[in-house]
């Protein structure tokens, strides 16, 4: 079924971003990342408090390929 879209303003999109107007079947992701962090790195909000005695992100990583891209176009 055809989508009938009216005006469209974009700002910015990322790198790793998908925009999509209109009908879509799949949207598959083209790139892959990995993220190390320690205790408390991602926590957002107003008058968050994060108490971390010991905080230690072990990132020793010995193979090569974590997430195969293959396959997607």
């Amino acid at each position: 079924m055809p989508a009938i879209v009216g005006a469209i303003k974009i700002n910015s999109i990322g790198n790793s971003s998908v925009m999509n107007v209109g009908d879509v079947f799949q949207i598959a992701p083209i790139t892959t990342a990995k993220t190390f962090a320690g205790a408390g790195s991602f926590n957002t909000g107003n008058g968050t408090r994060i108490f971390n005695n010991q905080s230690v992100t072990n990132s020793y990583d010995v193979d090569t390929i974590d997430s195969v891209n293959i396959g997607n176009a």
